[in-house]
């Protein structure tokens, strides 16, 4: 059954906007009394009959709902400075949303090599991820933010640093706690500054390991959702 994404659903019956409408009526050909599943992003899951073709404004009714479908006991937010290959951050962004993730920051440190984003698109690769990997919840994704800005109003329950310098410092998993929320922060390719990991630690931050492997920052990103989700089965 097809998967489609409706935000701010309320009542018995919905449109799809534009593009979900082409989708459904032009490259998938539904028809009057064709069902379908929709998320809206926040938790709920339908099941739901189209009622009205139209390739602008399909119309839906709503068969079966399903609110806080796979609702977790835990916040994981990761702050992630952007790669200079875009294709890499949107895989970041893609594979964090099918693994489990609740809210993105695309962060600029001292060391950033790409200090512009394309939140449009990649809100889009969020939504996509999101059907693609059947889930009703979808990602936050914030502004552009500083390294500075970040560290001094964040009130996240747990915060992590990760870094790659020679500092003693504990791997993630040993850390990584059950039903909490927890920020993560992980650098560029140059990592962060030690200003920046010393302000971190200042503001009540833990310096993690994410392994012996010195990682790409994307690649990073996912070790660092994949432990924490693993650490709450």
């Amino acid at each position: 059954m097809q998967l489609f994404y409706v935000p701010n659903i309320s009542g018995g019956e919905f449109i799809l906007d534009e593009t979900e409408s082409k989708h459904a009526v032009r490259v998938l050909r539904l028809q009057k009394g064709s069902r379908v599943q929709v998320v809206n992003g926040t938790g709920g899951f339908y099941e739901a009959e189209i009622t009205d073709v139209n390739q602008k404004k399909c119309r839906l009714s709503i068969i079966k709902s399903q609110l806080e479908f796979g609702k977790k006991d835990f916040h994981l937010h990761i702050a992630i400075a952007p790669t200079k290959n875009n294709d890499r951050f949107e895989w970041f962004l893609e594979k964090a949303t099918e693994i489990g993730i609740d809210e993105i920051t695309p962060l600029i440190t001292s060391h950033s090599e790409r200090k512009t984003v394309n939140p449009e698109r990649l809100e889009k690769i969020l939504v996509s991820a999101m059907k693609q990997s059947l889930k009703a919840y979808l990602p936050k994704l914030n502004e552009l933010t500083s390294f500075k800005e970040l560290i001094t109003n964040n009130k996240t329950d747990i915060n992590f640093i990760a870094y790659c310098d020679e500092i003693q410092k504990t791997h993630l998993k040993d850390l990584a706690t059950k039903g909490t929320n927890t920020l993560i922060l992980i650098g560029p390719e140059g990592d962060f500054s030690p200003d920046e990991v010393k302000l971190a630690i200042e503001n009540g931050y833990q310096v993690v390991s994410l392994g012996e492997s010195r990682l790409r920052t994307e690649t990073a990103g996912i070790v660092a959702c994949h432990i924490v989700n693993l650490a709450n089965e």
